[in-house]
């Protein structure tokens, strides 16, 4: 992580690193209890937290519990310790705050620049990059007032995640839930050491709480859709034909995304993963699954990344029952056709004027060559050039490419981690998106 925050001292007086200060905003739903996980991870990854619940959150877990966790003190009061004015020093001294669960009445708060209490002035002291993990049910998420409050944050720069479809208070099941700890964490630290980086202009910006600066993440407002993995194409009910994708990079491309300020749909085949936090999934078998979810998520989107390694071909004939194998017989040869071409179809017909589409090229010789043929023939504005193997990118943590652009530009991308590649490709795209 990089070295953010304030240098202190340890308890036998000696310099300690500097961590990165974290302020963790606890709001009143029954998911308070899933902060204290995310808080874990905060602090066992070196940051420096400062929990800074309200109090209604206090009713959900105890102050106690807090100041165990983060070694800090904890209050709701703008009066406590006032010498040190804590209601401004707070939020200014912050590189990042994050507010988990984010309730209705927190979010319409903030929209509205309203300071009750020691963690909505801390919002309004902070310049530094600022998360919502908003929790609550479904009718409260989808009311025009909640969906206005959020437009009205994520203008001014704040990252919104959007809440994951699961399981809600009592036997309520729909979108509302947070997204689990481990995933939030992802998205504050992409956030955070993204930086300055992560801002798309240092403008102010008008709201109701008036003129405030604000870093606007460069993918704000923009709709992305990211295919992720591989496809698998039935022989019979037992078999299929499939390929080594693991969907770590589209994985990877759909939370960057969410660091940077988009709205997020990813269609993955067969990866098994936890769903991302902020991001809308839908989850497919096929290739000709796999094309229809894309077409109908492309229609209203404003670039559109296949990452996914999507089967060219497919057999021709499903078998109803298992292909036995009989002694002395060789297995019958298995017809096969081919699957559609998506990417070539959506980048020639494009579902909206001044859409990006980028595409992935997975070679095993002649790596450029061949992806240059690729991008001439699919049509794509960007094609992510690899070389792939047994042993090579599947799978792997890593990945190293060339990203080819129908201008004629190319971007080698070193061996790192596939993070580091999807920051590359949204950073090709963004200056698109807004020409």
């Amino acid at each position: 992580m990089p070295a953010v925050g304030e240098r202190g001292t340890d308890e036998r007086g000696g310099d300690t690193v500097d961590k990165p200060k974290v302020v963790l905003g606890v709001a009143g739903g029954i998911a308070a209890y899933k902060a204290c996980e995310l808080l874990r991870r905060l602090t066992e990854s070196g940051h420096d937290v400062r929990v800074v619940p309200t109090d209604s959150a206090l009713h959900f877990v105890g102050a106690a519990t807090w100041s165990a966790l983060s070694g800090h003190p904890v209050s709701t009061e703008v009066w406590t310790d006032v010498h040190e004015v804590p209601h401004v020093r707070i939020g200014q001294s912050a590189d990042l705050v994050v507010v988990a669960p984010a309730t209705a009445d927190l979010l319409a708060k903030a929209a509205h620049g309203l300071a009750d209490d020691l963690l909505t002035n801390t919002l309004l002291t902070a310049r530094c990059p600022v998360v919502f993990a908003p929790a609550m049910h479904t009718e409260m998420w989808e009311h025009p007032a909640t969906r206005e409050n959020v437009a009205t944050l994520r203008r001014r720069g704040a990252v919104v995640i959007e809440p994951a479809v699961g399981r809600l208070t009592g036997v309520d099941t729909g979108k509302g839930r947070l997204p689990e700890p481990g995933e939030i964490f992802e998205v504050c630290r992409r956030v955070l050491a993204r930086g300055a980086s992560a801002s798309g202009s240092a403008d102010s910006v008008s709201g109701s709480a008036g003129s405030v600066p604000a870093s606007v993440p460069d993918l704000a407002g923009q709709h992305v859709v990211i295919s992720a993995g591989g496809t698998r194409e039935p022989l019979d009910p037992v078999r299929y034909l499939g390929n080594r994708s693991s969907g770590k990079q589209g994985y990877a491309l759909a939370r960057t995304a969410v660091a940077r300020g988009a709205r997020v749909t990813l269609i993955e085949a067969n990866t098994g993963f936890t769903d991302p936090a902020g991001v809308d999934v839908v989850h497919v078998g096929t290739a000709v699954q796999l094309r229809e979810a894309v077409l109908k998520a492309a229609a209203e989107a404003d670039a559109v990344v296949m990452a996914a390694a999507v089967a060219d071909f497919r057999p021709a004939f499903y078998a109803a029952g298992k292909i036995k194998k009989k002694d002395g017989e060789e297995p019958a040869p298995v017809e096969l056709v081919r699957n559609p071409d998506i990417l070539a179809e959506i980048s020639a017909e494009r579902a909206r004027p001044g859409q990006v589409i980028v595409g992935f090229a997975a070679e095993t010789d002649d790596v450029l060559a061949n992806g240059r043929k690729k991008l001439r023939r699919k049509g794509c504005d960007l094609l992510v050039v690899n070389e792939v193997g047994e042993r090579k990118t599947f799978g792997a943590e890593e990945n190293e490419a060339v990203v080819l652009a129908a201008d004629g530009g190319e971007t080698a991308v070193p061996y790192g981690p596939k993070e580091a590649l999807a920051d590359v490709v949204w950073d090709l795209v963004a200056p698109r998106l807004k020409a």
